[in-house]
């Protein structure tokens, strides 16, 4: 059976090899295994999470309580239900550790633990022993802590510490412990003692911030959502927090997907990019095949048999790059899942998974066609009657219409494809946007750039300066590489210009300003009788400036409205967890009411609220809503009476909810404050009231933010990882550009020889054009990361948006660097040529 004419006509022409192919191949290769790569760990990351959901969590399920510990019939319940209950306090407290009569204090975050713990796995110790064995201590109770901790007080093991009021013995180094991923973000250091042995160290009276979690080993045939709806009935009003096996670690998988989903959208953007090489190969390739199309043509080939034809071809090479990309997107995870699983502080499970790479082939066939379809319809126009001429290159720039609404539906699908996979439609809407219009205005403005080029070279400042002229020349002339260089490497360094604007913007938005406002500590767990002398010990001091003071208690939002909380305002961060909430007779100092009004001083009727006015906003309350607060297992109802600006920005004491005195007073409950002072004062301010009040707890802002600064350089440092792929694939664009105008290089370089000119004036020419050509796009793609920058900061993050141009200045000369390089190393065999063989070869 005889073959389709396309078919054979496109196999016959394959016959001569992949020449000129190269960079078609390696860009749609690159995005395709970048997006494979991040999709298989993601995936793997996952299927880690749910195998292992029981030993994150720490049983097969968690109820969680705050400010107490469960009651007695709550305990029944929990025995009622399982085969075995372990029981776990989590709190802050200073570990103090005195040397020759000095004391040296860190933030520690203790977990306190019953004899059962772990229900599920186990905790690993440096030197090898069971933690049982560990927490038995010899002459004192023993405890365990994280070797950095460790350091920081200068401890070894046998060394004694204490907790509050109660010595510990520094038994051993911990190394792992099943349940840290679900622990989640802590602003110290872990450290592990035994529940028994806190009773005396003063830590969690009454008001004290703690909260327990019971973990429960279930029967193998147990129902998880049954066992959870039963809890919200039998225990219902009493404030507990449910989590089960199903879902370890919600932060963490939240956190997962969003960081995956992003990076996907990085990838995209290097699809894009790749795209661009993909395009411009194509074009090359055709142009390369006018004279075979047009007799073709001339034999009565009608449109229909060359597209076909050349489609066929693409397609095969398609093929060809998506099994190359899916090959690498698989394998390399695999390869270093040793040293990814090493790095990684959560469980992950790597392995062959076809649903990332199934999404990452649907996202490289889509990008292939969109980029391809345009240059291979352009191919019909080319007319017989062009046999010899370059009538690729002068043929309408714009295919005909059904293309056009095909590639329109391409990328329709493709943006549709991106949504569904990210699972997050505002982000790849936006993302989208962004990076169509962003191509936009590279191809806009690389037309402009040539215009230019070709106005100031007939300027009368530039006769005698040959070589600008003749760069400006190749700039504005019809075989360009403008738009090419501007399109690829612009794109590129557009998304690296955003991310290093948005984390340079973070961290001075969270360190820049904070010697001028942020106060030095906060201090929580200040007893009732222990805030008068506080205060005392620090209104004495000249080196402190401030100190401000609350009542503290935490509460969860259940109910608005006397529904459900989350089925009026959906997944609000002020939903997800308790919040801290304070009272107050009169107005506090500083306080602005943007709606209602304020209580009077001496108000004693039924609760009332005032609520932050921004997050009121955000959960569509209004003034006269009545919310169901649990606070300590108690329900109370109060309607909000008046909205306020709460703006935490400043790191001072701020509350989403504050409530008339009246209604919480007498409810057990403890004070925060917070202290401005001299930074050399700091460690004077601690020690003393460290050494007055045990108990409460110093968490030094400066710390804190150090904490969160590295955060955001992890997460930085992986949207980096992504941009950079993004570049090198526009850095093999502009190679497979510079190759294409090879050719082109060396007929101008013949020409100029022949006119005169020397090897050396050539060369300069060549690097004056690639030097201004990447300076214009780096100027335009810095232009571009900065507006993306300020979007994200003011509309994502709600802070100000400050240039960073240390990020800014690198970008610029990353891009005149790049296109130097390139063109500069396609320069030197036009520059070797003899003129004489290349023009007789000419007509």
């Amino acid at each position: 059976m005889a073959l389709p004419v396309p078919l054979r006509f496109a196999l016959r022409e394959l016959r001569g090899g992949l020449r000129g192919f190269a960079i078609f191949l390696l860009c749609l290769a690159f995005g395709v295994t970048a997006i494979a790569a991040v999709g298989t760990v993601r995936t793997s990351i996952m299927t880690g999470l749910a195998d292992q959901g029981s030993a994150i969590l720490g049983g097969d399920a968690q109820l969680e309580f705050t400010y107490r510990f469960a009651s007695d019939q709550e305990q029944r319940w929990m025995f009622d239900q399982s085969n075995r209950v372990s029981e776990i306090a989590d709190f802050r407290s200073m570990a103090v550790v005195s040397n020759d009569g000095v004391s040296e204090r860190a933030l520690t975050q203790v977990k306190a633990v019953d004899d059962l713990y772990p229900l599920v796995g186990t905790v690993t110790l440096s030197p090898d022993m069971t933690l049982s064995d560990a927490l038995e201590g010899d002459n004192l109770p023993g405890g365990v802590m994280e070797r950095i901790l460790a350091d920081r007080l200068g401890l070894e093991v046998g060394d004694t510490f204490n907790l509050g009021l109660q010595s510990f013995q520094l038994s051993a180094l911990l190394v792992s412990a099943p349940d840290a991923a679900g622990d989640g973000f802590g602003l110290g250091p872990r450290t592990i003692v035994r529940l028994d042995d806190l009773i005396s160290a003063g830590l969690l009276g009454q008001g004290s911030l703690f909260t327990t979690k019971y973990r429960l080993d279930l029967p193998q045939d147990i129902d998880l959502d049954e066992l959870e709806a039963q809890a919200d009935i039998d225990l219902a009003g009493s404030g507990l927090r449910w989590q089960d096996a199903r879902n370890g670690a919600p932060g963490i998988q939240s956190f997962v997907d969003r960081l995956a989903a992003f990076l996907i959208l990085v990838g995209l953007s290097g699809l894009a990019v790749g795209g661009i090489g993909v395009s411009s190969a194509v074009n090359t390739y055709m142009t390369q095949k006018t004279s075979v199309i047009a007799t073709l043509k001339t034999l009565g080939a009608s449109r229909r048999i060359i597209f076909q034809t050349y489609f066929i071809q693409i397609g095969i090479l398609t093929i060809l790059g998506l099994t190359i990309g899916l090959l690498l997107g698989a394998t390399v995870p695999l390869v270093l899942a040793p040293l990814l699983q090493a790095r990684l502080p959560i469980p992950s499970e790597f392995g062959l998974y076809p649903q990332p790479i199934a999404e990452a082939a649907l996202y490289g066939l889509l990008s292939a066609l969109i980029f391809t379809i345009w240059p291979l319809a352009r191919a019909e126009n080319v007319r017989p009657s062009a046999l010899y001429r370059d009538a690729f290159g002068k043929s309408p720039l714009l295919p005909r219409a059904r293309y056009l609404i095909i590639i329109a539906i391409l990328l329709a699908a493709l943006v549709a494809v991106a949504a569904t996979f990210a699972d997050n439609l505002w982000l790849t809407g936006w993302m989208a946007v962004g990076i169509f219009g962003a191509m936009a205005l590279l191809f806009v403005t690389s037309l402009g750039i040539k215009a230019l080029a070709r106005w100031i070279k007939r300027r009368p400042f530039l006769r005698g300066r040959t070589g600008t002229r003749l760069a400006l020349g190749a700039i504005g002339g019809p075989k360009s590489e403008a738009s090419s260089v501007m399109l690829s490497l612009g794109l590129g360094l557009t998304v690296l210009a955003a991310v290093g604007q948005i984390d340079g913007t973070l961290r001075t938005a969270i360190s820049g300003n904070l010697p001028d406002v942020a106060p030095s500590y906060f201090f929580v767990d200040i007893q009732k009788d222990q805030l008068a002398p506080f205060k005392d010990r620090l209104s004495t001091d000249p080196a402190v400036t401030r100190v401000d003071s609350a009542p503290m208690l935490r509460g969860i939002i259940s109910k608005i409205n006397g529904s459900p909380a989350k089925d009026v305002a959906g997944d609000h961060w002020v939903l997800n967890g308790d919040r801290g909430v304070s009272y107050a007779g009169a107005m506090p100092e500083n306080t602005t009411i943007t709606d209602g009004k304020w209580w009077n001083a001496d108000y004693t009727g039924p609760p009332q609220i005032s609520f932050a006015a921004e997050e009121a906003l955000e959960m569509g309350l209004n003034i006269g809503d009545v919310l169901t607060l649990n606070i300590l297992g108690r329900d109370i109802e109060g309607e909000i009476t008046s909205f306020r600006e709460v703006d935490f920005s400043t790191a001072g004491i701020g509350f989403i909810l504050t409530m008339n005195e009246n209604a919480l007073i007498n409810s057990p409950h403890t004070h925060i404050a917070t202290v401005y002072a001299d930074e050399a004062a700091e460690a004077t301010i601690l020690r003393d009231l460290a050494g007055m009040f045990p108990n409460i707890t110093a968490i030094r802002v400066r710390d804190a933010i150090d904490r969160v600064a590295g955060l955001l350089g992890s997460l930085a440092a992986a949207t980096s990882y992504g941009a950079s792929a993004t570049i090198l694939t526009g850095f093999l664009v502009l190679i497979g550009a510079a190759a294409a105008g090879e050719g082109a290089r060396v007929y101008e370089a013949a020409i100029l020889k022949t006119l005169g000119a020397s090897k050396w004036r050539i060369l300069a020419s060549f690097i004056a054009r690639t030097a201004l050509l990447g300076l214009a796009a780096a100027l335009i793609a810095l232009a571009l990361g900065c507006l993306a920058g300020w979007a994200v900061a003011t509309r994502v993050f709600e802070t100000e948006f400050t240039v960073i141009w240390s990020s800014a200045l690198t970008i610029v000369l990353g891009g005149v660097v790049a296109t130097v390089v390139t063109g500069v190393w396609f320069a030197w065999r036009p520059l070797g040529v003899k003129p004489a063989r290349i023009l007789r070869a000419q007509d």
